[in-house]
């Protein structure tokens, strides 16, 4: 119970969960911004937070997941649906990305809607064989776009609230 007291109650642990709630496949940083705001974080170090947090998953991503799915279909065949469905969802994502590679990737990871971000960029990434230097450059710079643009609906939907609320 300490722990999540420190992580509520402090501009650390208001970091450090903001942070881990971005390294969340779907919530990503277009929950996480919110979600350290909420806590309390000025703008700027949500944004850090949620950034940070983002990003960290992807290489591991770009450079392994096919290891850990074959791994996977080898010691755990009950997981293949799920494997198969990432799969097709990564070819199918890669589609949209490989027409303009980098900058598609950036785009991709970069305008928040469903089913985009930093998980399925470096998924379609690695199905794409993109190299991991040429990659993150372009999953970086896609996750800042998407948190600037995070950034300023939060700060939007606060300034509605409050003035609803008032």
């Amino acid at each position: 119970m300490e722990l999540l007291t420190w992580l509520e109650t402090t501009m650390g642990g208001e970091f450090i969960f903001t942070f881990l709630v971005s390294m969340i496949p779907i919530v990503e940083l277009r929950g996480g911004i919110p979600f350290g705001v909420a806590l309390g974080l000025p703008y700027p170090v949500a944004f850090t937070a949620a950034v940070i947090g983002n990003v960290l998953p992807a290489p591991f991503i770009i450079v392994y997941i096919r290891r850990i799915f074959q791994w996977m279909r080898q010691r755990l065949p009950r997981l293949d649906g799920i494997v198969d469905k990432l799969e097709r969802k990564a070819h199918l994502k890669g589609n949209k990305v490989n027409k303009y590679k980098y900058l598609g990737l950036m785009l991709f990871v970069g305008i928040p809607l469903p089913g985009t971000g930093v998980w399925t960029g470096a998924l379609a990434a690695a199905f794409l064989d993109m190299p991991l230097r040429k990659a993150m450059p372009s999953i970086i710079l896609g996750v800042i776009l998407a948190g600037c643009i995070m950034t300023g609906l939060t700060a939007v939907g606060v300034n509605v609230f409050s003035a609803v609320t008032a």
